[in-house]
């Protein structure tokens, strides 16, 4: 069953698109959906990111607050002309809050055709182990 919160992971809440991303950049605030998967080792987010290239992407982590940022550019060939457009340009952005139970050290993150993968190892001490039962 899925849930909203995963042992490590909790997600910020959606937000509305905003017409501004911060008081210095203009421009729309899109909140990126996400997949979230969990298995022993580890918890990973997919993000669809469409038109979000590696040079315009963000992962910053700041007092256990996971925030991506990317910004998505529009895109057009040099003898196109647009007919419909359903992904606006600009900015991603989203927001996780990680317990102490994710290893924050070893996170690993990749972009492939506008989805982000991140990684984020459980520690060894948030790994389900077995207790051996010690006989007389």
């Amino acid at each position: 069953m899925a849930t909203e919160r995963t042992q490590g992971l909790q997600t910020q809440g959606p937000r509305e698109i905003a017409t501004t991303t911060e008081g210095t950049r203009p421009g729309v605030l899109l909140t990126p959906p996400v997949d979230i998967f969990e298995d022993v080792d580890a918890i990973t987010v997919l993000a669809d990111m469409p038109g979000v290239k590696p040079g315009h992407l963000t992962i910053d982590l700041h007092e256990g607050v996971l925030t991506i940022t990317g910004h998505a550019q529009l895109q057009d060939g040099s003898n196109e002309v647009a007919v419909a457009r359903e992904y606006p340009a600009g900015t991603f952005q989203r927001s996780f809050t990680l317990s102490e139970a994710i290893d924050q050290g070893r996170i690993q993150a990749a972009l492939r055709h506008g989805v982000l993968r991140l990684r984020l190892p459980k520690a060894e001490q948030a790994k389900p182990r077995q207790i051996k039962i010690q006989t007389d």
